[in-house]
Protein backbone atom coordinates (compact mmCIF):
# COMPACT_ATOMS: atom_id res chain seq x y z
CA UNK A 1 0.00 0.00 0.00
CA UNK A 2 1.26 3.40 -0.76
CA UNK A 3 1.69 6.24 1.70
CA UNK A 4 -0.22 9.48 0.90
CA UNK A 5 1.54 12.47 3.11
CA UNK A 6 -0.51 15.28 4.12
CA UNK A 7 0.51 19.10 2.79
CA UNK A 8 2.53 20.86 5.20
CA UNK A 9 1.45 23.44 6.94
CA UNK A 10 2.19 27.38 6.25
CA UNK A 11 2.23 30.13 9.16
CA UNK A 12 -1.63 31.42 9.17
CA UNK A 13 -3.07 28.18 9.00
CA UNK A 14 -5.34 26.16 12.19
CA UNK A 15 -4.27 23.72 14.47
CA UNK A 16 -6.12 21.78 16.90
CA UNK A 17 -5.32 20.64 20.64
CA UNK A 18 -7.00 17.72 21.73
CA UNK A 19 -6.40 14.94 24.49
CA UNK A 20 -7.59 11.83 23.37
CA UNK A 21 -6.38 9.98 26.30
CA UNK A 22 -5.87 11.27 29.60
CA UNK A 23 -7.27 14.97 31.08
CA UNK A 24 -5.54 18.07 30.84
CA UNK A 25 -6.25 21.77 31.72
CA UNK A 26 -5.52 24.88 28.99
CA UNK A 27 -3.06 26.11 31.68
CA UNK A 28 -1.28 23.66 31.42
CA UNK A 29 -1.00 23.74 27.68
CA UNK A 30 -0.24 27.59 28.02
CA UNK A 31 3.59 27.17 27.14
CA UNK A 32 2.90 25.27 24.23
CA UNK A 33 -0.18 27.24 22.99
CA UNK A 34 2.15 30.61 22.90
CA UNK A 35 5.11 28.31 21.21
CA UNK A 36 2.83 27.10 18.35
CA UNK A 37 1.26 30.71 18.01
CA UNK A 38 5.36 32.23 18.09
CA UNK A 39 5.42 29.67 15.04
CA UNK A 40 2.30 31.44 13.13
CA UNK A 41 -0.28 29.30 14.09
CA UNK A 42 -4.24 29.81 15.09
CA UNK A 43 -4.40 27.30 17.99
CA UNK A 44 -8.21 25.75 18.32
CA UNK A 45 -8.48 24.19 21.46
CA UNK A 46 -10.73 21.06 21.86
CA UNK A 47 -13.90 20.35 24.23
CA UNK A 48 -11.21 17.72 25.41
CA UNK A 49 -8.93 20.19 26.83
CA UNK A 50 -10.60 20.59 30.20
CA UNK A 51 -12.50 17.53 29.70
CA UNK A 52 -13.00 15.54 33.06
CA UNK A 53 -13.58 12.26 33.57
CA UNK A 54 -12.10 10.08 36.07
CA UNK A 55 -8.56 10.16 34.65
CA UNK A 56 -9.58 10.79 31.02
CA UNK A 57 -9.75 13.72 29.25
CA UNK A 58 -14.19 13.62 29.21
CA UNK A 59 -15.80 10.10 28.88
CA UNK A 60 -15.65 8.33 25.89
CA UNK A 61 -18.34 9.95 23.30
CA UNK A 62 -16.63 13.12 24.44
CA UNK A 63 -13.24 12.82 23.31
CA UNK A 64 -14.45 11.06 20.04
CA UNK A 65 -16.69 13.55 19.30
CA UNK A 66 -13.83 16.33 19.80
CA UNK A 67 -11.27 14.63 17.29
CA UNK A 68 -13.88 13.84 15.08
CA UNK A 69 -14.84 17.35 14.80
CA UNK A 70 -11.05 18.61 14.17
CA UNK A 71 -11.17 15.57 11.45
CA UNK A 72 -14.19 16.98 9.84
CA UNK A 73 -13.42 20.62 9.84
CA UNK A 74 -11.34 21.77 6.60
CA UNK A 75 -10.12 24.70 8.23
CA UNK A 76 -7.78 22.61 10.76
CA UNK A 77 -4.83 21.44 9.12
CA UNK A 78 -3.36 19.68 11.92
CA UNK A 79 -4.27 17.74 15.02
CA UNK A 80 -1.67 17.61 17.91
CA UNK A 81 -2.37 15.44 20.79
CA UNK A 82 -2.30 17.73 23.95
CA UNK A 83 -0.62 14.12 26.19
CA UNK A 84 -0.44 10.31 26.15
CA UNK A 85 -1.56 8.40 29.34
CA UNK A 86 -4.37 5.37 27.63
CA UNK A 87 -7.70 5.73 26.39
CA UNK A 88 -6.76 6.43 22.51
CA UNK A 89 -8.12 2.67 21.60
CA UNK A 90 -11.19 3.23 23.28
CA UNK A 91 -12.35 5.65 20.64
CA UNK A 92 -10.36 5.11 17.73
CA UNK A 93 -13.01 2.33 16.39
CA UNK A 94 -15.75 5.13 16.25
CA UNK A 95 -13.85 7.57 14.30
CA UNK A 96 -15.06 8.06 10.62
CA UNK A 97 -12.13 9.33 8.45
CA UNK A 98 -14.25 9.83 5.27
CA UNK A 99 -13.38 13.65 5.39
CA UNK A 100 -10.15 12.73 6.08
CA UNK A 101 -9.50 10.93 3.16
CA UNK A 102 -10.61 13.70 0.88
CA UNK A 103 -8.61 16.46 2.70
CA UNK A 104 -5.60 14.56 4.83
CA UNK A 105 -4.42 16.68 7.74
CA UNK A 106 -1.10 15.94 10.22
CA UNK A 107 -2.19 14.28 13.21
CA UNK A 108 0.72 13.79 15.82
CA UNK A 109 1.66 12.61 19.25
CA UNK A 110 3.43 9.95 20.89
CA UNK A 111 3.25 7.10 22.97
CA UNK A 112 -0.59 5.97 23.64
CA UNK A 113 -1.17 7.94 20.76
CA UNK A 114 0.52 5.37 18.98
CA UNK A 115 -2.79 3.98 17.97
CA UNK A 116 -3.41 6.94 15.99
CA UNK A 117 0.02 6.68 14.14
CA UNK A 118 -0.51 2.91 13.47
CA UNK A 119 -4.51 3.19 12.42
CA UNK A 120 -3.50 5.84 9.91
CA UNK A 121 -0.69 4.22 8.81
CA UNK A 122 -3.02 1.02 7.97
CA UNK A 123 -5.13 3.46 6.54
CA UNK A 124 -2.56 4.86 4.22
CA UNK A 125 -1.45 8.06 5.24
CA UNK A 126 1.31 9.51 7.28
CA UNK A 127 1.41 10.74 11.07
CA UNK A 128 4.25 12.09 13.27
CA UNK A 129 5.55 10.07 16.43
CA UNK A 130 6.75 12.97 18.11
CA UNK A 131 6.87 15.25 21.38
CA UNK A 132 3.25 16.22 22.61
CA UNK A 133 2.50 20.20 23.79
CA UNK A 134 2.36 18.93 27.59
CA UNK A 135 5.89 18.02 27.21
CA UNK A 136 6.59 21.09 24.57
CA UNK A 137 9.21 23.19 27.33
CA UNK A 138 10.75 19.95 29.24
CA UNK A 139 14.43 20.67 29.90
CA UNK A 140 16.93 19.34 27.23
CA UNK A 141 14.09 19.10 25.19
CA UNK A 142 14.61 21.84 22.53
CA UNK A 143 15.68 19.36 19.96
CA UNK A 144 12.64 17.46 20.13
CA UNK A 145 10.53 20.65 19.70
CA UNK A 146 12.20 21.76 16.81
CA UNK A 147 12.20 18.64 15.22
CA UNK A 148 8.16 18.83 15.70
CA UNK A 149 8.41 22.20 13.92
CA UNK A 150 10.15 20.95 10.67
CA UNK A 151 8.14 17.73 10.01
CA UNK A 152 4.94 20.10 10.53
CA UNK A 153 6.53 22.75 8.38
CA UNK A 154 7.58 19.61 5.30
CA UNK A 155 11.15 20.63 6.15
CA UNK A 156 13.94 18.05 5.11
CA UNK A 157 14.18 15.02 7.14
CA UNK A 158 17.55 15.53 8.95
CA UNK A 159 19.51 12.70 9.26
CA UNK A 160 19.29 10.71 13.00
CA UNK A 161 22.24 9.00 14.63
CA UNK A 162 22.57 6.78 17.79
CA UNK A 163 25.97 6.42 19.35
CA UNK A 164 27.34 2.26 18.77
CA UNK A 165 25.77 -0.09 21.62
CA UNK A 166 26.73 -3.76 22.13
CA UNK A 167 24.35 -5.21 20.97
CA UNK A 168 23.90 -3.60 17.85
CA UNK A 169 23.92 -6.25 14.49
CA UNK A 170 25.28 -4.66 11.58
CA UNK A 171 23.38 -3.55 8.10
CA UNK A 172 21.85 -1.36 5.73
CA UNK A 173 17.84 -1.55 4.94
CA UNK A 174 15.56 0.96 3.17
CA UNK A 175 11.57 0.58 4.32
CA UNK A 176 8.91 3.14 5.45
CA UNK A 177 8.89 3.74 9.52
CA UNK A 178 6.64 2.06 11.30
CA UNK A 179 6.06 1.61 15.45
CA UNK A 180 5.80 3.53 18.47
CA UNK A 181 5.14 2.23 21.93
CA UNK A 182 5.59 -1.08 22.07
CA UNK A 183 2.55 -1.75 24.80
CA UNK A 184 0.24 -0.19 22.26
CA UNK A 185 1.63 -1.90 19.43
CA UNK A 186 0.98 -5.36 21.56
CA UNK A 187 -2.51 -4.22 22.33
CA UNK A 188 -3.89 -3.54 18.62
CA UNK A 189 -2.51 -6.42 17.05
CA UNK A 190 -5.35 -8.57 15.34
CA UNK A 191 -7.53 -4.59 15.15
CA UNK A 192 -8.19 -2.50 12.27
CA UNK A 193 -5.60 -0.27 14.07
CA UNK A 194 -2.76 -3.01 13.18
CA UNK A 195 -0.25 -1.68 10.23
CA UNK A 196 1.91 -4.12 9.00
CA UNK A 197 5.23 -4.34 9.66
CA UNK A 198 6.83 -6.27 6.69
CA UNK A 199 9.57 -4.23 4.43
CA UNK A 200 9.47 -1.68 6.90
CA UNK A 201 11.63 -0.29 9.36
CA UNK A 202 10.33 -0.87 12.81
CA UNK A 203 11.24 1.38 15.95
CA UNK A 204 10.44 0.74 19.56
CA UNK A 205 9.72 2.75 22.80
CA UNK A 206 8.16 2.12 26.00
CA UNK A 207 7.96 3.07 29.54
CA UNK A 208 7.27 2.26 33.01
CA UNK A 209 6.73 -1.67 32.11
CA UNK A 210 7.66 -4.50 34.08
CA UNK A 211 10.64 -6.86 32.45
CA UNK A 212 8.86 -9.70 32.17
CA UNK A 213 5.65 -7.46 30.45
CA UNK A 214 9.13 -6.29 27.87
CA UNK A 215 9.33 -9.82 27.02
CA UNK A 216 5.74 -11.27 26.88
CA UNK A 217 5.11 -8.15 24.32
CA UNK A 218 8.04 -9.24 22.11
CA UNK A 219 6.96 -12.85 22.25
CA UNK A 220 4.03 -11.95 21.50
CA UNK A 221 5.30 -9.95 18.26
CA UNK A 222 7.21 -12.82 17.73
CA UNK A 223 5.02 -15.52 17.87
CA UNK A 224 2.36 -13.45 15.67
CA UNK A 225 4.79 -13.33 12.90
CA UNK A 226 4.93 -9.52 12.87
CA UNK A 227 9.01 -10.13 13.39
CA UNK A 228 9.04 -11.84 9.97
CA UNK A 229 9.94 -9.42 7.13
CA UNK A 230 11.32 -6.52 8.87
CA UNK A 231 13.34 -4.37 7.04
CA UNK A 232 15.28 -3.25 10.03
CA UNK A 233 14.97 -2.77 14.14
CA UNK A 234 15.42 1.07 16.10
CA UNK A 235 15.51 0.57 19.62
CA UNK A 236 14.20 4.06 21.48
CA UNK A 237 13.99 4.55 25.22
CA UNK A 238 13.27 1.99 27.33
CA UNK A 239 12.18 4.23 30.09
CA UNK A 240 11.90 3.81 34.30
CA UNK A 241 11.63 -0.13 33.55
CA UNK A 242 10.64 -2.27 36.77
CA UNK A 243 11.53 -5.75 38.16
CA UNK A 244 9.78 -8.04 40.55
CA UNK A 245 11.61 -8.86 44.03
CA UNK A 246 13.24 -11.68 41.95
CA UNK A 247 15.06 -10.54 38.87
CA UNK A 248 14.48 -11.21 35.76
CA UNK A 249 17.71 -10.85 35.11
CA UNK A 250 17.99 -8.81 31.76
CA UNK A 251 17.62 -5.64 30.95
CA UNK A 252 14.85 -4.62 28.32
CA UNK A 253 17.37 -4.27 25.45
CA UNK A 254 18.99 -7.42 26.18
CA UNK A 255 15.49 -8.87 26.18
CA UNK A 256 14.64 -7.03 22.69
CA UNK A 257 17.77 -8.57 21.05
CA UNK A 258 16.94 -12.39 22.14
CA UNK A 259 14.02 -12.32 19.62
CA UNK A 260 15.43 -9.97 17.18
CA UNK A 261 18.72 -12.46 16.91
CA UNK A 262 16.05 -14.64 15.53
CA UNK A 263 15.81 -13.14 12.29
CA UNK A 264 18.89 -11.54 10.35
CA UNK A 265 17.60 -7.67 10.05
CA UNK A 266 20.18 -4.60 10.95
CA UNK A 267 19.10 -3.63 14.62
CA UNK A 268 20.31 -0.43 16.26
CA UNK A 269 19.83 0.94 19.71
CA UNK A 270 19.95 3.85 22.23
CA UNK A 271 17.69 6.00 19.86
CA UNK A 272 16.47 9.30 20.49
CA UNK A 273 12.94 8.21 20.31
CA UNK A 274 10.30 7.21 23.63
CA UNK A 275 9.89 9.25 26.97
CA UNK A 276 12.75 11.06 27.45
CA UNK A 277 13.26 14.84 26.19
CA UNK A 278 15.49 13.77 23.05
CA UNK A 279 12.17 12.43 21.78
CA UNK A 280 12.91 13.27 18.17
CA UNK A 281 10.33 13.29 15.46
CA UNK A 282 9.70 10.68 13.09
CA UNK A 283 7.27 10.74 9.93
CA UNK A 284 5.61 7.22 10.27
CA UNK A 285 5.16 6.02 6.99
CA UNK A 286 8.29 7.78 5.67
CA UNK A 287 10.88 5.80 3.76
CA UNK A 288 14.40 6.19 5.15
CA UNK A 289 17.82 4.23 5.33
CA UNK A 290 19.33 2.65 8.30
CA UNK A 291 22.54 1.91 8.52
CA UNK A 292 24.32 0.31 11.38
CA UNK A 293 27.87 0.05 11.80
CA UNK A 294 30.77 0.36 14.20
CA UNK A 295 29.78 4.77 14.51
CA UNK A 296 26.48 3.42 15.53
CA UNK A 297 22.85 3.63 13.75
CA UNK A 298 22.09 6.28 11.38
CA UNK A 299 18.52 6.88 9.24
CA UNK A 300 18.65 9.22 7.07
CA UNK A 301 15.83 10.23 4.31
Amino acid sequence: MSVHFPPALQAGQRVALVSPARKISAAELAPAIATLESWGFEVVLGESIAGDFHQFAGNDDLRRADFQRQLDDPTIRAILCARGGYGTARIVDGLDFTAFRAAPKWVAGFSDVTVLNSHLLALGYASIHGVMPVLFHQEDGELALETLRRALFGEAFQPIAAPAHVLNRPGTATGALVGGNLSLLQTITGTASQAGFAGRILFLEDLDEYLYHVDRMMLHLHRSGQLAGLAGLVVGHFSQMRDNAIPFGVTAEEIIDRYARMYDFPVAYNFPVGHEADNLALVVGQTVTLTVDDAGGRLTA
